[in-house]
């Protein structure tokens, strides 16, 4: 149970952050940026909700709660340890990554193959989606780049990767089904 009586610490005052594992490291590290950045897509995720409703919130709502996993999981570094913890670090697992692949596969049944790149737009909840599109691509840019250098659960980065083509076949569903998907014309502008 999380319990936050004091917002304001004062500890991160000379530019360093605590992780989960309680070390310090400065607030612009990799991991920091990698997870702050799954913090960014999650507020995203908050306002394409305005715009969705049904089942597409519920699924939204969802994702938003994976990626308090996925922050929780990305800001404790030293797996080989977690066997040994009293108290076992949250991690990513495959069955999230195997929900959003049948979603996606749920969701693509419906649409007609394309014949072209889609432009972010349409619907209002379309557009929200391709922003999120983008902001899942940068944290799992960051998530590959810091398993690099660190040790990161390899269950977290497959999730942002498929969660970037979730918002995908996403917004295409909230195109009307692809009807609404606003084509790239190459060269239309010259």
């Amino acid at each position: 149970m999380v319990v936050l009586n004091k917002i304001y610490t004062k500890t991160g005052d000379a530019g360093e952050t605590a992780l989960g594992n309680g070390s310090r490291v400065a607030k612009h590290s990799l991991r920091v940026t990698a997870y702050g950045t799954s913090d960014e897509l999650n507020a995203v995720i908050g306002v394409a909700r305005l715009n969705a409703e049904g089942i597409m919130d519920e699924r939204l709502m969802r994702i938003q709660n994976d990626l308090f996993d996925l922050g929780a999981d990305l800001c404790r570094p030293d797996m080989a340890k977690d066997a040994e913890s009293e108290y076992p670090p949250l991690r990513m697992v495959d069955a999230q990554v195997a929900r959003l692949e049948a979603e996606i596969d749920e969701m693509n049944a419906g649409l007609a193959p394309l014949r072209s790149f889609v432009l972010p737009g349409g619907s209002a909840l379309a557009a929200h989606l391709h922003v999120c599109r983008t902001v899942a691509r940068r944290a799992e840019r960051l998530a590959v780049e810091l398993s690099g250098v660190e040790e990161v659960n390899p269950a977290a980065v497959k999730y942002l990767n498929r969660l970037s083509d979730w918002f995908f076949v996403a917004s295409r569903a909230a195109n009307q089904n692809g009807a609404g998907d606003v084509l790239w014309v190459p060269g239309a502008n010259r």
